[in-house]
């Protein structure tokens, strides 16, 4: 394959490595003491993996890598910010092409000239060139600059993300190590990697056949008896099944059941909450702050796995976990096997709220390079907050570039 397809595969205009929007000459200078952007550069990359995870293979079993598009804000004084989208196609409808095409088309020239601050204004001009269908579109794309802007705000303020929030935060996180197993001989192992690792929680991923599925949950709780043990089935069942399923995962040992059918199986969700086997709690289908507010009235979830890279952001994640608290409902810390610069905004959310409960932040454990200049180590399981300005992380450039020229390289090569 020709470089020029190479990034045309990328997302990237040929001829380019990155994607740039910046401001109209003329603009009139920002009023005194704000901030306005300047310039938006995207750069789509592919982070190598550690090991194997369902969501990144191809159709032979090869890995493909991590998609992802880092964000790059820099405001009319020279401060910066970084944000990261990072689709999944196997999980959502975004890939690494349309967040690509999707902010440098679309949302950068809306925003540029902007005042970087405003970030409910950032959300109503990003809704307004990429507009709603069911819920928000394209969230993952406008997640990576929501959290580029979080960045940039803090780093003007010299203020960690809690505080803004006006929020104390936690010290650190407890992680849950992922299992998910091609077959049952693969258990032990992949849990005792995660027990050397100091990890004493798991979390599963099911959805496909029951049987296997009653059996893996089943082991993980013998090999880990004390483990919170998360049941994710990815909305691999159809409702029959996921009735069927419950009570016997729950007799395994499960401790909560994730997404169990398709979200928009509404009927079948008031079903298996009525049912009571297991809480059940929603992910792919709750994006905004609306449909979560219109299930809760529906009767469908006892709570969510919160992720803030797929609800458009922290603005709108931060809302959901406000209005579960007042319900009185879970939620859990979830992720989307994020790199370094959306592993620390959701790092921010979590410690801000306080979540004690073991959170599947499995970016570390699957995701072999990094572009931040300490990149994350958990100790003893846990992820200790960030205490500098901003999303706490300082992204080296040079690293983005050389994992940049690595995708570029792997994609010539196809």
């Amino acid at each position: 394959m020709s470089r020029r397809a190479a990034l045309e595969l990328l997302g990237l205009a040929a001829g380019a490595s990155v994607a740039r929007a910046r401001v109209a000459g003329g603009q009139p200078p920002s009023p005194s003491g704000r901030s306005r952007i300047a310039a938006l550069d995207v750069f789509p990359v592919r982070y190598p993996m550690a090991g194997r995870f369902k969501f990144f293979e191809g159709p032979d079993g090869s890995p493909t890598g991590r998609p992802a598009a880092l964000v790059r804000i820099t405001d009319d004084s020279g401060v910066v910010g970084w944000g990261e989208s990072v689709p999944i196609p196997k999980w959502s409808e975004e890939t690494l092409e349309t967040v690509t095409t999707t902010i440098v088309r679309y949302l950068a020239p809306e925003l540029v000239g902007r005042d970087s601050a405003d970030l409910e204004g950032a959300h109503a001009v990003m809704d307004h060139a990429i507009a709603p269908s069911f819920s928000t579109g394209q969230p993952i794309a406008k997640a990576g600059i929501d959290i580029a802007l979080h960045d940039l705000l803090g780093k003007r303020l010299k203020s960690t993300l809690p505080k803004l929030w006006q929020r104390a935060a936690a010290d650190s996180l407890t992680l849950s190590w992922t299992v998910s197993p091609a077959k049952l001989e693969d258990i032990e192992p992949l849990v005792a990697t995660g027990r050397e690792k100091g990890y004493e929680h798991f979390n599963v991923k099911v959805g496909t056949t029951p049987d296997f599925d009653v059996e893996l949950c089943r082991r993980v709780r013998a090999l880990a008896p004390r483990t919170f043990l998360w049941a994710d089935a990815n909305c691999g069942y159809d409702v029959d099944t996921a009735l069927q399923v419950a009570p016997r995962l729950a007799d395994a040992g499960v401790d909560v059941l994730e997404a169990p059918i398709r979200p928009n199986r509404i009927q079948g969700y008031q079903a298996l909450r009525r049912q009571r086997a297991l809480p059940i709690l929603m992910d792919e289908g709750v994006v905004s702050p609306v449909e979560l507010v219109e299930f809760l009235h529906l009767g469908m979830l006892d709570g969510v796995a919160m992720k803030p890279s797929r609800c458009g952001g922290l603005v709108p994640a931060r809302r959901q976990i406000e209005i579960l608290l007042d319900a009185g409902l879970m939620w859990l810390g979830s992720g989307l096997t994020d790199p370094d610069v959306s592993l620390a905004a959701t790092l921010a959310l979590y410690t801000a709220f306080g979540q004690g409960r073991p959170c599947a932040l499995n970016g570390p454990q699957f995701l072999a390079q990094s572009v931040v200049e300490r990149p994350f180590v958990p100790g003893a399981g846990r992820l200790a907050a960030l205490t500098g300005p901003g999303l706490g992380v300082t992204v080296a450039e040079s690293k983005v570039r050389a994992i940049l020229d690595r995708a570029v390289a792997g994609a010539s090569s196809m």
